[in-house]
């Protein structure tokens, strides 16, 4: 039902009641939907080409790069990109060509939309097929006692249930709280 619609049926139910019975749950309830865009990524052609692989891996490199940037945002990219870029992208890219098998490549998708305020997310590659993930990239804002504030760029595998933490890289902030992720 329309969101509006809900609202306006809300809104003639307390007024006709005149406030004494509370409108029924289900106008009250909020639909929800799990709302991740998302890029399928394309298979070697049915001819076999494997002049096709390196597309793929080069593919996932550059969603990378770009999901970590809209992850940083205006506020933190700017002051974080040239260390980024040249101690953990390359990190990412090494890992992604390390843990993602030349025959899942075709099947494979990449969440397209960065956690926001404080989660870890910035992407997940996940099979399509089963809509399992495969490995997650994140990164956390660490204090340890006296030193300022770290981001600390890490991954988790499936073949651990994700509870390992696969460390990337640190890349100092300021003694100052950094701001919350946004895009």
């Amino acid at each position: 039902m329309h969101k509006w619609l809900k609202k306006t049926l809300v809104a003639l139910f307390s007024i006709i009641t005149l406030g004494m019975v509370a409108p029924p749950a289900s106008l009250l309830a909020e639909e929800r939907t799990r709302e991740i865009p998302e890029t399928v990524i394309p298979g070697p052609a049915s001819s076999g080409a494997q002049d096709a692989l390196p597309h793929d891996l080069d593919y996932f490199k550059e969603m990378a790069k770009g999901q970590t940037q809209l992850k940083f945002g205006s506020k933190i990219g700017p002051v974080i990109e040239q260390e980024f870029d040249s101690l953990i992208l390359p990190k990412i890219e090494e890992t992604i060509e390390k843990e993602l098998k030349p025959e899942e490549l075709r099947n494979l998708i990449i969440t397209e939309k960065p956690g926001t305020g404080r989660s870890e997310k910035i992407f997940h590659i996940y099979s399509g097929e089963t809509g399992k993930d495969v490995i997650r990239f994140h990164v956390r804002t660490d204090r340890p006692p006296g030193d300022g504030y770290w981001f600390n760029f890490h991954y988790h595998l499936a073949g651990d249930s994700f509870e390992k933490h696969h460390e990337l890289g640190r890349i100092y902030w300021d003694r100052n709280t950094p701001p919350a992720w946004t895009h």
